[in-house]
């Protein structure tokens, strides 16, 4: 793990945002800020390989950018970038950065919760087990998450307004690409460089 900015101290719980930000949003700061109510430190994770796609369009070191930009003033919050793209790597190299004391909880919308829980990894029961390493705080997108029976004890429901429950990064590309209002759906402090990077 290579951290871009460090929060002081050493948090009893840390709350793990881990995505592509193409771009962020401020549904992910709102996320981050829920995050905050229940952990001591929010940590932004870019991985350098994705599982599921790969870094089309603007790229890993633009998109680290706008990162580290739009979370300058959130309180108790680091950025880095990890090797690996799954929640299990993402959480091994905290565990390393972070001692094996600290309670990782990864924060994340209804959307990604799904694709996280579905995923393939090989073998019966692999993310049942995963969630004995650290809890998933999911907040509604778009409708609430149904967690499995059989997740329930690693996963609970985290409020965040809902007012951002429809902002989305793909919307954001859409509207720049339509020539429709987006700036309202990002962070003030990126408006600019979203601007110069998804400009045609």
């Amino acid at each position: 793990m290579e951290f871009i900015r460090r929060a002081a101290g050493k948090p009893a719980a840390l709350g793990i945002l881990s995505g592509t930000f193409n771009p962020p949003t401020r549904a992910h700061l709102a996320l981050a800020e829920a995050g905050l109510a229940v952990v001591d430190q929010v940590l932004f994770v870019l991985p350098r390989a994705l599982p599921h796609k790969s870094y089309e369009g603007v790229g890993f070191a633009d998109r680290l950018r706008m990162l580290e930009l739009a979370t300058l003033g959130l309180p108790r919050s680091s950025v880095a970038i990890t090797e690996g793209g799954l929640f299990a790597d993402i959480a091994g190299e905290c565990r390393e950065a972070y001692g094996q004391g600290v309670a990782l909880k990864f924060l994340c919308g209804r959307d990604a919760a799904e694709r996280v829980v579905s995923w393939d990894y090989g073998r019966p029961g692999a993310f049942r087990e995963m969630l004995e390493d650290f809890e998933l705080l999911v907040a509604s997108r778009k409708g609430a998450f149904r967690t499995p029976a059989e997740l329930r004890a690693g996963i609970r429901a985290l409020a965040v307004p809902p007012e951002y429950e429809e902002i989305n990064a793909t919307d954001v590309r859409t509207r720049i690409a339509g020539g429709r209002p987006w700036e309202h759906l990002v962070p003030e402090s990126i408006v600019p460089l979203v601007r110069e990077l998804y400009a045609e």
